[in-house]
């Protein structure tokens, strides 16, 4: 779809730049198929703020999504492409032969008037949805199941795509996004292709406005902030903090490890990351 300039009516708008949403079909989500969405502000069920920097932002309705994509050899025609506050890929409204519809989160090319299924047997083309068994080997996939019949839990942000590598056994292996290549039973699902608004990595946001619109709130240094709200604020003058980086609560920023020593699906990594 590309990417639109503001004219430079401001210094918030000389640079802004927003995705151009002419390819998207409808503005108002489909009745059915929206819940309330409460926010929480980063507070845990005590009220204290487990997460920082969230607050604020325009109000949103949750769109429900098919992750499990279950409806098996049904086929589906794709009623419009809409925008989802909640993620940076578009959905798809489909509508089932039975009358049911249902969103899923669209593939990059998809058309309005194709025809989707869901199944072991279909064809492995652009936004069908099959286990690995069946996908040949160099297809691009996206909304990964980790765990069979769990439903899609990775490779769901905007212009993200996997890739099949091998196959070896009961296990297939994928190329992700970050690099890391890792065995999935070749009974998990996946949908196929990349997934939509690939350009969304390329938005210039202008201003810190656009970001609390999204209920991002501003990230201060520690260093710039007071002793008895940070380790290391304080200090006459600008200072390096005296100390190693750190979180607010004392725990060291670099050089720790972030992930379990024996962590069960460690097995499953061909190639990490890094």
């Amino acid at each position: 779809m590309g990417v639109r300039q503001y004219r430079p009516t401001s210094p918030g708008r000389r640079f802004a730049t927003v995705i151009n949403y002419a390819g998207l079909t409808k503005k108002k989500p489909e009745p059915s198929l929206i819940v309330p969405l409460k926010r929480t502000g980063g507070r845990n069920n005590q009220g204290e703020i487990t997460c920082r920097h969230i607050g604020g932002g325009n109000k949103r309705h949750y769109r429900l999504i098919d992750f499990k994509r279950n409806k098996i050899d049904i086929p589906a025609r794709v009623e419009a492409i809409e925008y989802d506050p909640n993620r940076t890929c578009f959905i798809a409204l489909l509508q089932y032969r039975d009358g049911e519809r249902r969103y899923i989160l669209a593939p990059e090319g998809l058309q309005i008037g194709e025809m989707l299924v869901s199944g072991a047997t279909v064809e492995p083309k652009n936004g069908n949805c099959l286990p690995l068994k069946n996908i040949p080997t160099g297809m691009l996939v996206h909304n990964l199941e980790l765990l069979i019949g769990r439903g899609g839990q990775i490779i769901r942000s905007a212009g993200s795509f996997g890739q099949i590598m091998a196959k070896e056994g009961i296990f297939v292996h994928i190329l992700l996004p970050s690099g890391e290549i890792r065995k999935f039973n070749e009974n998990c699902k996946a949908t196929i292709g990349q997934l939509s608004n690939v350009d969304w990595n390329k938005i210039w946001w202008g201003k810190a406005g656009r970001r609390r619109w999204m209920g991002i709130r501003p990230t201060v240094r520690g260093t710039a902030q007071n002793p008895v709200s940070h380790p290391m604020g304080g200090g006459e003058g600008r200072s390096g903090g005296g100390r190693h980086p750190c979180s607010p609560t004392g725990v060291l920023a670099k050089g720790g490890k972030t992930r379990q020593k024996r962590k069960p699906s460690s097995t499953f990594i061909v190639r990490r990351r890094k």
